[in-house]
């Protein structure tokens, strides 16, 4: 009982230190001024997302897919697709490994998702491999806004995608909402609503349902924050968003809530939707 009394109030002062130490580390990287490139250049924004994703894939876990909130709906949807495809999940794949395909444009993440045993291929959304009309179910969350011709994009996931086979889709909305974060992350865009329908349309997609979805931050000076870690202290910042800022999103996520058509859009920042491609 005495070495309790004494070990306890130990280990409680070491762990406040610990918290103090690190609030104080993190304040001074954000106190830091903003650095410029070594030579001025900027990348392409294909080149941009290769290198963010290959950096934050290489520090990260694979997360079952059974851990995010869009599992139910992936079950409905999966249940009578005899063929399915993800574009883009790095290690946070919404589809079940075993019977999945699996296109992504960092090689990091292909090479854990085939150690996880996946079927999983370098690629990018605007060149998928394969031949037409291959697939019953296609999922591509957070993906047409990263690049620069989403036009080619939805021509190639209609192409592949079955006459009546289902598409879930996630895009962030409202231009007037664009932020540091969309930055970070490397988007291209934000949609307006309207414009986003009528680019599924364009390509043979009628939208069924949607919900509101995404995880991101609504402080601007949180954004700020980040994204001045990611300037200063790229790989540790990487190794917080993977090991501490992902499970708590994932512990605090809440469950989708579907409406017919597309009016969930008023009032996301970001919306998941499902199509059927006529």
């Amino acid at each position: 009982m005495k070495l309790r009394r004494f070990i306890l109030p130990l280990l409680a002062a070491g762990a406040a230190a610990f918290v103090i130490w690190r609030v104080r580390y993190w304040f001074w990287i954000a106190r830091q001024p903003d650095r410029e490139r070594g030579d001025g250049s900027q990348p392409s924004l294909a080149e941009f997302n290769r290198r963010f994703y290959d950096a934050l894939w290489s520090r990260a876990r694979l997360v079952p897919a059974e851990r995010f909130n869009t599992w139910p709906v992936v079950c409905e949807l999966t249940a009578e697709a005899a063929s399915r495809l993800e574009i883009g999940p790095g290690l946070r794949p919404r589809l079940p490994l075993r019977g999945t395909d699996f296109v992504d444009l960092s090689e990091a993440a292909v090479a854990a998702l085939r150690e996880g045993g996946a079927r999983a291929t370098v690629g990018t959304v605007a060149a998928l491999p394969g031949d037409a009309e291959v697939y019953d179910f296609v999922c591509a969350l957070d993906i047409v806004e990263h690049v620069e011709d989403d036009a080619a994009a939805l021509r190639e996931i209609a192409r592949v995608l079955r006459p009546g086979g289902r598409l879930l889709l996630s895009a962030p909305l409202h231009p007037d909402r664009w932020t540091a974060f969309d930055e970070i992350v490397g988007h291209s865009r934000r949609y307006e609503p309207a414009v986003l329908r009528e680019r599924l349309a364009a390509h043979g997609f009628v939208v069924e349902s949607s919900a509101i979805y995404g995880m991101q931050p609504r402080s601007s000076r949180l954004v700020d924050f980040g994204m001045r870690c990611l300037r200063h202290r790229r790989e540790r910042a990487m190794w917080y968003y993977s090991h501490v800022l992902m499970p708590l999103g994932l512990f605090f996520q809440m469950r989708l809530q579907f409406e017919k058509g597309f009016t969930a859009a008023a009032k996301a920042d970001e919306v998941l939707l499902i199509c059927k491609k006529h």
